[in-house]
């Protein structure tokens, strides 16, 4: 075969110029150079390959940045959720955002104007409008968005990220605009002034209770409100939801409670001079709780406190011992300085015993042996059924109107129900517990403590299943009514006799040197409790506390 000449055509070209590109035809090929912002890009590539799709890379010019901004800045503007998703790097998420934008966010008429790019970031103001049902409100903010190259083809594209849509977002967060949660509610004291904790700080969880639980029948409305709603991640690092428009505040329902002004503001001053202090203060002819405080201003040991109670478990035990004819006021009853049972040697504090005593000296001078001795007599579950037949405690069904503890007396054995005897072992109270306590000795029969009326929302108080015989009660009194004047708590309660009663306790606590100090008193048509956690005997510690309160509500 002869040799064919190879033939080169060469041919005239024109550039076409669209839209700042020109393209310029070289022969067979076609190359596309930038000619925006004063010159082509040299550092641009197409690389090609027979196996390969032509893949752009090299830095963003200026056109292409502008370019993918407006595309998908456009398509956002417009509601083409679909379009703008397509113009990320990340479709699936930018959708979800962006769709939830409108559905939940609540936001309509979007305008979005970019501003100056820097480099591959371009800067932009979003004005909108917040619509929910009724309420309107203009919303108007800066974010940003980054262009990238793709990593399949290098073709330029928003970088995704839910900072885009605002400023504040993060992974997992949505914007929602709705009602806050629970209406607000304005609580106040039986005599109508408002309660807040600027000036009672022990009030943080109650009145975090009341609305919980009263926000939404006590008439008022929740705010509405666009905000953050943080996700998982978020609220694993502890970053809280954000407001960041309100379109309706909210306004508050009105819950009355039973505290008094008077002794709250006293209860407030009087924790706070010591650490770990807690006490309730009732009106035993009713069940109303009158005060409330806790010198942490946290967790309301007060209502919630789960904690061994001591020697003042001692008036239930008594009521038991009495009732069952193993005691008397004021017949003879062994005090010795140790007693064992259940293979534990129980003692009294420093050692003491009463020789030729009655049940009332032990009971005034806290004698624990005194009631040690009796339990080979008693079965089991008798401390229980006394708990709750009685003075209505550990049944699990208080509705004092917040959160709270109705104690625990559970049925044991051995050293445990000894230990039971004397506010150890298994037994649990808090403050308001042994205010009832107290306040079922003064009353004659249990009131369940509350802090909101029931007639407000007809809930079912608690109630016990009897009352003590008149005999038993008269005893029972006689031995508080002692040991105010001349036992344990007769240097608290000194001046406030005669109509008084009182009990004083330490629980020990495994790892603690010194003992949880508890007291519990009534006088007239009051009745308190109180503990100081760590803090030694109660007598000289939750006694101070309880003594002023019964002496201020006169």
């Amino acid at each position: 075969m002869g040799k064919r000449r190879r033939v080169v055509e060469r041919r005239k070209t024109r550039p076409a110029v669209l839209g700042g590109m020109m393209a310029v035809v070289v022969g067979a090929g076609v190359g596309v150079y930038a000619l925006y912002g004063g010159g082509a890009a040299a550092d641009e590539r197409t690389a090609t390959t027979a196996a390969h799709k032509a893949v752009k890379t090299g830095p963003l010019t200026a056109a292409e940045v502008r370019t993918a901004a407006t595309r998908f800045l456009t398509a956002w503007e417009q509601g083409k959720v679909t379009d703008a998703a397509a113009d990320t790097d990340d479709p699936s998420a930018a959708g979800k955002l962006l769709t939830s934008y409108a559905k939940d966010a609540h936001l309509k008429d979007v305008a979005l104007t970019a501003g100056t790019a820097t480099g591959s970031k371009v800067p932009f103001c979003v004005k909108a409008t917040v619509s929910y049902r009724n309420l309107t409100k203009p919303l108007s903010y800066g974010s940003s968005l980054t262009v990238v190259r793709r990593a399949s083809d290098g073709e330029p594209l928003v970088k995704w990220r839910p900072a885009v849509v605002h400023p504040d977002l993060r992974s997992g967060d949505s914007l929602v605009t709705g009602e806050t949660g629970t209406p607000p509610v304005m609580a106040v004291d039986r005599d109508g002034g408002e309660l807040t904790t600027v000036e009672y700080p022990s009030l943080g969880t109650v009145l975090d209770g009341l609305r919980e639980k009263y926000g939404k029948t006590a008439g008022g409305k929740a705010a509405v409100e666009l905000r953050v709603v943080r996700g998982k991640a978020s609220k694993a690092a502890k970053v809280s939801d954000k407001t960041l428009l309100e379109l309706r505040k909210g306004s508050p329902g009105k819950v009355k409670t039973t505290l008094s002004p008077t002794l709250q503001a006293e209860a407030e001053r009087l924790v706070d001079r010591r650490e770990h202090a807690s006490v309730v203060v009732l009106r035993p002819s009713t069940g109303e709780i009158l005060a409330v405080a806790n010198s942490g201003h946290g967790f309301n040991v007060g209502f919630q406190g789960a904690l061994a109670p001591g020697s003042t478990m001692k008036i239930i035990t008594s009521s038991l011992l009495i009732e069952k004819g193993l005691a008397s006021a004021d017949k003879g009853h062994p005090c010795p300085k140790t007693s064992a049972y259940g293979g534990w040697k129980f003692h009294n504090e420093d050692g003491f015993e009463i020789k030729g005593g009655t049940f009332k000296a032990s009971f005034a001078r806290s004698c624990n042996t005194a009631f040690i001795s009796q339990a080979k007599k008693l079965g089991n579950g008798d401390l229980t059924k006394q708990a709750e037949q009685v003075f209505g405690l550990s049944m699990n069904n208080w509705a004092i109107g917040v959160p709270s503890v109705d104690g625990s007396v559970p049925v044991q054995s051995g050293a445990s129900m000894a230990a039971s005897l004397i506010g150890q072992g298994g037994v649990r109270m808090n403050p308001l517990n042994m205010a009832s306590v107290a306040a079922t000795v003064k009353s004659g029969s249990f009131h369940q403590p509350y802090l909101v009326s029931p007639s407000v929302d007809h809930r079912t108080l608690a109630t016990a299943s009897r009352t003590l015989s008149a005999g038993t009660l008269a005893q029972l009194r006689e031995l508080m009514q002692y040991t105010a004047a001349y036992g344990t708590a007769a240097e608290a309660m000194s001046g406030l006799g005669p109509d008084y009663g009182a009990k004083t306790g330490s629980a020990e606590v495994d790892g603690q040197k010194k003992p949880n100090g508890w007291f519990t008193a009534y006088r007239g048509d009051l009745a308190a409790a109180g503990v100081v956690q760590a803090g030694g005997h109660g007598g000289d510690t939750a006694g101070p506390i309880v003594a002023a309160l019964l002496k201020k509500g006169g």
